[in-house]
């Protein structure tokens, strides 16, 4: 990194084990890893690594005597941690291990083999799941083991589905499309069955409009496409609304939620409630 202003001194940034960064500054553009560790506090220095943290999330060693320049390479920040311990993680079903307790995303892909057309997401119990970036560094050392999974992008706007939500659309069968319209987000589930005999129709798009708090705040209501009637030619009750959405007409099933349970219910449960209002209709 380059001095700046009038200060002909080289900054750096050291992290800890815990990823607590720390602004050290030296007078040489060229330190050895030895150097980095004694700054950071790091003793005995022989059971301790230094790791620059590239810019595109990799780690890349700094050897104990190694001269490690400062300038131009684009490495900002140094981890520095202990070597004599491993730290345990999971990516989907796989049980992993690490050296060090901190990992970036990059690594994690890596470590995943993952596809260019997936995401690696961190489970968060109680909270909705966070999507690891390539720079994103994860501190392994918090209680627990730390637990990843891998889904494919089906996104057509940005993250607006959980990866809870995704694991299980993608596990039961369900073809959907995420659509952001506006301020609004639908998820549409593609020719969902419906029960044998009831509707005019044997098959469905459903449609569920996530609210801006989801998944803290529930979803209310549900739209049908084409407009569903019994079979004996009735329409089903509160089911006489139209609704205009992404370039369709919808009939709105006036089906309200009472009961939410944030961290608990998802697409699972209004997929569920879906299925037992289409059971239960009548005129």
């Amino acid at each position: 990194m380059k001095s700046q202003g009038n200060d002909p001194r080289f900054p750096v940034f050291i992290a800890d084990e815990g990823l607590n960064f720390k602004k050290h500054v030296f007078d040489d553009p060229k330190v050895l890893g030895r150097q980095l560790i004694e700054a950071a506090d790091g003793h005995p220095v022989d059971e301790h690594v230094a790791i620059a943290i590239l810019p595109n999330g990799d780690f890349e060693d700094i050897r104990l005597d190694e001269s490690y320049d400062l300038r131009g390479r684009g490495a900002e920040k140094v981890l520095v941690a202990r070597t004599d311990r491993v730290f345990k993680f999971k990516i989907d079903d796989k049980d992993l291990e690490w050296p060090r307790a901190c990992i970036s995303g990059f690594v994690l892909r890596k470590l995943a083999d993952l596809p260019e057309n997936y995401n690696l997401w961190q489970e968060i119990p109680g909270q909705q799941d966070r999507k690891i970036a390539d720079s994103d560094v994860i501190n392994l050392d918090a209680k627990g083991v730390e637990r990843f999974i891998s889904l494919i992008d089906q996104t057509t706007e940005g993250d607006t589905l959980p990866s809870f939500d995704q694991t299980f659309l993608v596990d039961h069968g369900y073809q959907f499309d995420v659509v952001q319209e506006g301020r609004e987000t639908g998820i549409i589930l593609k020719s969902l069955d419906l029960p044998e005999g009831k509707f005019n129709e044997e098959a469905a798009d459903i449609l569920v409009l996530l609210p801006a708090g989801y998944p803290d705040c529930a979803p209310d209501m549900f739209y049908a496409s084409p407009h569903l009637t019994l079979a004996s030619g009735q329409v089903p009750k509160a089911c006489t609304v139209q609704y205009n959405y992404a370039g369709r007409v919808w009939q709105r099933w006036s089906r309200h939620n009472n009961a939410w349970r944030p961290g608990i219910d998802g697409l699972r449960t209004m997929v569920a409630r879906i299925k037992t209002a289409l059971a239960e209709a009548r005129p």
